[in-house]
């Protein structure tokens, strides 16, 4: 019930001076981006935490609530509870379930019955101003009960208490307690009475698809699948229709994304060779990242791969097992693309009056010209828009794109709001592996997903503080996508790890966060390194690469298996498609890495808790022997429980409490879940 005016009414105030607060000061809102200058950031189904610090003058209690109002313009309020001691802290969590612009405001105010119950509690025992505080109660539930959103019965029992305080022949003890029985306490709780109500400012949430939020990504070269060797040595490629082919088994492991490397025609100029060598032969396919030769540029699909046509029947077939195509968006040039003959002013001309190769220093790409997005602003921006518009005609609403903190922020800010207004369904990952402020500000501007410094994260310290960072720090606005590798990223810790680090890394990725992904050959630990580099020898961005997949997993040595359990695992469990519910506990051994995540029932489709503990043994040389240390109140548990466990990986039970032992061969893992 709200007694008077909005508190915020100006027109309360004489002289021309407003204040900035009001009645009831409410500020510090979270979540909000840069001042309210971009929205926040959630996916279908995110239980998304809320927070204000709201308070008033003086010992008088106060109440808060979030509206909350949808898309659709149907508004929730949820009430809030205090958060920590001695900060006047605010909190709430709500689930967001359609996608579009949610707005929420909170609103505080002066909580009339508290105040008076917190008051009368401690003066009428003593015997203090007794009859004054029980008739201030009983007017109070006066006012309560004139709630027009309370029924009859509601309404006579606020009436009935407010009786029984001014019944003068009974003791003050009896007369509190019947103004403060528990289905009172219960009516006021649900039906506040509000005074000197104080609205905050309007934020907002944009609110995307739920695969924005909870994906797994499997990369594949189509060239290599069904490539084959001739007897002379060179290649023949694999095509879309060969591809096609290996579309199974990665649906079959659990992943809803393939992403394709770029698929455009590849220049010969300066075309690289085997593991990024300046001498080509005539049959080296070249970087599928150097687009653009005679056959066409970013609009066209190489003709080794086949046609148009079959790229649509590649994206059908993908369809149909359930996965999503997502393509590369890489913004250059090789010097045989279209563009440089036809609008050379795309491009940065140098003194000597060549056009500058892309560079990263110490690296130089000799095949490839970098946009410049300056000399003719409006048509790069056209030209990209439109080819973006031609592929999303063609079926694909997930783009993964190339170093986009080469490109202008301002231009990926303008291109995907462009491209959501009218496709609000098409979904931008940012690949850039670069500063944090850069990292932050892509995802700020609109992309959403981002890969992430997870692949050099590798000790337990460096996971604990990357994985909390990313799931509360930057997470009302930033996506992480845990790749555990690129054609690119081979880290020390997979190249001398062997199976155990394969097997570590992927339980770590696929449970900590919702997004992750693999680039094929993951699951067959390919793991020898070019010397001296990070990456893969006889890397497939410059050759073709023939796998047996079925002869892997016939023989037991593949991956796969591990992998799709730990897919059917994710969608089994709403929990680990949460990416704010990540919480770090404690093992007596720094090998052992031990978190969890819990997703309260009011949000699981049961409507009982879904809670997943993940102990891993980074360790990849020795089978180490821990002591883990649960918060219990982090898993939704009372302190001192014992409860029942059920390892998710191997079927194995046990009977759990606060600390625990373990023992874990190297790599290995526990995802248990906990039984309600």
């Amino acid at each position: 019930m709200t007694a008077g005016n909005n508190a915020n009414d100006p027109h309360e105030f004489p002289g021309d001076y407003r204040p900035r607060y009001g009645r009831i000061p409410v500020m510090q809102l979270q979540p909000q981006l840069d001042d309210n200058r971009f929205p926040s950031r959630a996916s279908v189904g995110e239980v998304v935490p809320f927070q204000a610090v709201a308070y008033r003058e003086g010992h008088d209690l106060i109440g808060a609530e979030i509206v909350l109002t949808s898309p659709e313009d149907v508004t929730e309020r949820i009430r809030m509870r205090p958060g920590r001691p001695g900060l006047d802290e605010w909190v709430a969590s709500a689930q967001v379930t359609a996608v579009g612009t949610w707005s929420w405001h909170v609103e505080a105010w002066a909580d009339d019955f508290a105040t008076w119950r917190h008051n009368a509690e401690i003066k009428v025992p003593a015997g203090i101003d007794v009859e004054l505080m029980l008739e201030e109660g009983a007017r109070v539930l006066e006012r309560a009960a004139a709630d027009a959103d309370l029924s009859e019965a509601e309404r006579d029992t606020l009436l009935r208490a407010a009786l029984v305080a001014r019944e003068t022949t009974r003791a003050g003890q009896e007369r509190l307690a019947a103004a403060t029985t528990d289905v009172v306490l219960g009516l006021l709780a649900q039906h506040p009475v509000r005074s000197l109500v104080t609205a905050s400012d309007t934020r907002e949430i944009r609110v995307e698809r739920e695969r924005s939020g909870f994906s797994a990504w499997y990369e594949l070269f189509p060239r290599s699948e069904g490539a084959r060797r001739n007897p002379d040595g060179s290649w023949v490629s694999g095509t879309f229709r060969s591809a096609a082919s290996r579309l199974d088994g990665v649906a079959a492991m659990g992943f809803d994304v393939v992403y394709l490397p770029p698929i455009h025609p590849i220049g010969r100029t300066n075309r690289k060779g085997p593991n990024n060598t300046l001498n080509a032969g005539p049959n080296d396919p070249g970087s599928p990242w150097a687009i653009g030769a005679a056959e066409g540029g970013h609009r066209e699909v190489h003709p080794d791969l086949g046609t148009t046509d079959d790229f649509t029947a590649f994206v059908a077939r993908a369809e149909e097992l359930g996965l999503e195509v997502a393509l590369d968006l890489a913004l250059q040039a090789t010097p045989d693309h279209p563009w440089v003959a036809e609008h050379p002013e795309w491009f940065t001309t140098l003194a000597d009056g060549t056009i500058a190769y892309a560079e990263n220093p110490p690296k130089k790409y000799q095949d490839i010209y970098p946009i410049n997005f300056d000399n003719d602003r409006a048509g790069i921006y056209r030209e990209v828009f439109e080819t973006v518009e031609y592929w999303i005609g063609l079926g694909v609403h997930i783009f993964r794109v190339d170093n986009p903190h080469t490109k202008p922020l301002q231009f990926w800010e303008w291109l995907i709001h462009e491209v959501n207004a009218r496709h609000p369904e098409v979904i931008f990952l940012a690949e850039a592996f670069t500063r944090p402020a850069v990292m932050q500000s892509l995802a700020k501007a609109g992309f959403q997903q981002s890969y992430s410094y997870f692949t050099w994260r590798n000790t337990r310290e460096e996971l604990e503080e990357f994985l909390t960072s990313v799931s509360h720090e930057t997470s009302h606005f930033m996506r992480p996508n845990l790749f555990v590798n690129t054609p690119d990223i081979l880290t020390e810790y997979l190249q001398h790890g062997g199976r155990a680090a394969y097997e570590a890394r992927a339980v770590i990725a696929a449970t900590a966060t919702p997004n992750w992904g693999v680039y094929a050959g993951y699951e067959l630990v390919e793991n020898v390194a070019r010397p001296g580099s990070e990456e893969n020898i006889d890397n497939e961005k410059y050759e073709y690469k023939e796998r047996d997949w079925a002869a892997r997993e016939a023989d037991g040595s593949s991956l796969a298996p591990l992998i799709t359990k730990l897919n059917e695992i994710r969608h089994a469990h709403p929990a680990l498609a949460q990416l704010r519910n990540f919480e770090v506990h404690d093992a007596d051994y720094d090998q052992i890495l031990t978190f969890s995540k819990h997703l309260s029932g009011a949000y699981t489709p049961t409507g009982i808790d879904d809670t997943i503990i993940v102990v891993v043994n980074l360790d990849t040389a020795n089978t180490n022997i821990a002591n883990v240390h649960l918060d219990l109140e982090k898993l939704g548990l009372p302190a001192a429980s014992a409860f029942g466990v059920v390892d998710l990986l191997s079927g194995q039970r046990w009977t759990w409490r606060s600390s625990n032992y373990v023992r874990l061969d190297p790599g290995q893992a526990h995802v248990l879940h906990v039984q309600r």
